[in-house]
């Protein structure tokens, strides 16, 4: 369901510089490196997924390696687009991070990312049965902060925030909102009918996508005096 708007949104990288935030096994970089993309550098905070992406990567010009996306602070300018597929509902300060990423994009630089959709990381009211889930509850949904949540048969930590938490953390970081998606199920992507009317019932990704402004200033850097 991510997949298809994600690339639909990126549309051509050619001569682009990405980075890539949780890029866990940078199949995508490899996908972008293969369209054109002029250099792609993903980070993850675990030694495992980095191995993993340098072995996807290996051949290319690609480059992952271990860097948490809370310590983001690549130097000014040095991308064209950054990126993040469902990462970011993993932190917990996203502000930031969110300037981090505009500190380091050129003018006209753009930010894209998905996170697991707010109706979803509202509440964790499960059916008990091992069964497709066929109901959902939300809940709690004002109500921001972090989730401890059952995913993917272990526990983790997602911080919830609403649709509009999203766009006013991208806007106060110095980003125009370019588009917001949900990400709809594309039916050709569904062997399954009933599976498909199963997905077309609760959204599961929101994407958001920013630009930074081409007279902007490069942001500060945590840490670091606002330039002038």
């Amino acid at each position: 369901m991510e997949h298809p708007a994600l690339r639909e949104e990126l549309g051509a990288v050619s001569g682009l510089r990405v980075l890539d935030l949780g890029c866990g096994d940078a199949e995508i970089g490899r996908e972008l490196l293969d369209a054109g993309a002029a250099r792609y550098r993903g980070i993850d905070g675990s030694a495992r997924m980095v191995d993993a992406a340098r072995r996807t990567l290996a051949g290319t010009t690609g480059e992952a390696v271990v860097c948490d996306i809370e310590d983001l602070a690549e130097p000014a300018e040095s991308f064209d687009l950054v990126l993040s597929r469902m990462a970011l509902h993993y932190v917990a300060n996203l502000a930031p991070v969110l300037r981090a990423c505009g500190a380091c994009l050129a003018p006209g630089g753009r930010l894209v990312f998905t996170v697991v959709h707010p109706v979803i990381t509202a509440s964790d009211i499960r059916a008990s049965s091992s069964e497709p889930r066929q109901s959902w509850v939300v809940d709690d949904y004002f109500n921001i902060g972090p989730r401890d949540q059952q995913w993917l048969g272990a526990r983790t930590v997602w911080h919830h925030r609403t649709i509009e938490d999203y766009v006013s953390e991208l806007r106060n970081a110095g980003f125009a909102l370019v588009n917001l998606r949900e990400c709809a199920p594309r039916r050709e992507r569904f062997g399954d009918d009933a599976e498909f009317e199963r997905r077309r019932r609760i959204p599961l990704v929101l994407l958001l996508a920013g630009a930074r402004a081409e007279n902007q200033p490069p942001l500060a850097r945590r840490g670091e005096p606002a330039l002038r």
